[in-house]
């Protein structure tokens, strides 16, 4: 097979489909790109946790007299009608801890200090004033050696006599999280859409090209072209128009790491409590982007040609 010959139809093949070839580079490089983002929000969201998980504490808030005195109301039940917490109940909760294996290490924080920390974060709002320090509840701060296992600490010590509740603050960011998660569901979703888009602009394009040449085509099977000969040039077609598509798609995951974490939006630098992820993670998925910007066209014109290519 010649060289030659297969390039010049390529060209003439892409020059003659000029407009719906442009349809398919949009569609690839939107698709693939969603495709790519999809991949780094996933990536994104795994370092996210990892990074804040590992930040996560447990705290045990321990029953105080105010909370003796209200009946045990509100989220201590019963445990703090019985008075506030004896120091062998808190020696107890300590020492249960601390035999725990995922248990990573524990830090008892007294009324003083837990009233010294309130004031420092909300010493300026109005309520801060009427905090006394006896109405601040004692309480050990646990972190776990994996975070995932924090309902066994719940389920432990909840509800034990002298402890008020138990709050993980690993339900905080859970949320954040499931945003993120459904973010990125959105993101696959359309990315499907955009990609069966181009699939069907990629068949309708590769039968319109070999309708527009079933002359040479016929020729061709006449002097003895076997029908993979026949079938190249449009099967390349797809594959030059789904590579640029592929390359708009890298240009603009690139750019989106550029112009939005690094630079000019520079998210890095404005929001500091997120662990970002750096150019390794982009470099990585673009082989992949660009893989599939050539495979997926391919096999689609190839399909479509076994059914549609009469000659």
């Amino acid at each position: 097979m010649r060289a030659q010959f297969v390039m010049s139809e390529i060209g003439v093949g892409l020059r003659r489909n000029l407009t719906m070839t442009f349809a398919v580079v949009i569609s690839v490089a939107l698709s693939l790109a969603l495709f790519g983002g999809s991949l780094l929000m996933r990536e994104q969201v795994t370092r996210m946790k990892g990074y804040w998980y590992d930040k996560v504490n447990i705290s045990i808030y321990l029953c105080n007299k105010n909370d003796a005195q209200e009946g045990g109301a509100g989220l201590g039940g019963t445990a703090c009608a019985k008075g506030a917490v004896t120091a062998e109940q808190k020696q107890q909760i300590e020492t249960d801890l601390k035999k725990m294996d995922l248990v990573k290490t524990v830090y008892y924080e007294s009324a003083d200090e837990a009233y010294k920390h309130y004031k420092e974060q909300y010493g300026h709002t109005a309520l801060a004033s009427t905090i006394t320090p006896d109405q601040m509840q004692e309480s050990f701060r646990v972190k776990l050696k994996d975070p995932e296992k924090y309902k066994v600490i719940t389920t432990a010590f909840a509800g034990r006599d002298g402890v008020y509740t138990v709050d993980d603050q690993r339900k905080e960011i859970d949320d954040l999280f499931r945003i993120l998660r459904y973010l990125n569901f959105a993101a696959l979703g359309i990315m499907l859409i955009m990609l069966i888009v181009a699939l069907l602009l990629i068949v309708n394009t590769v039968r319109v090209s070999a309708f527009s040449r079933r002359r040479e085509t016929g020729i061709m099977r006449l002097v003895g072209a076997s029908s993979f000969y026949i079938q190249v040039p449009f099967i390349m077609e797809a594959a030059v128009a789904g590579l640029i598509g592929a390359g708009f798609a890298c240009v603009m995951l690139a750019s989106g790491q550029y112009f939005v974490i690094d630079h000019g939006v520079a998210l890095r630098d404005k929001i500091q409590l997120i662990n970002f992820m750096g150019w390794g993670s982009v470099l990585t998925k673009l082989p992949l982007v660009l893989a599939i910007g050539v495979l997926m066209p391919s096999m689609a014109a190839f399909l479509a040609l076994r059914k549609y290519l009469k000659v």
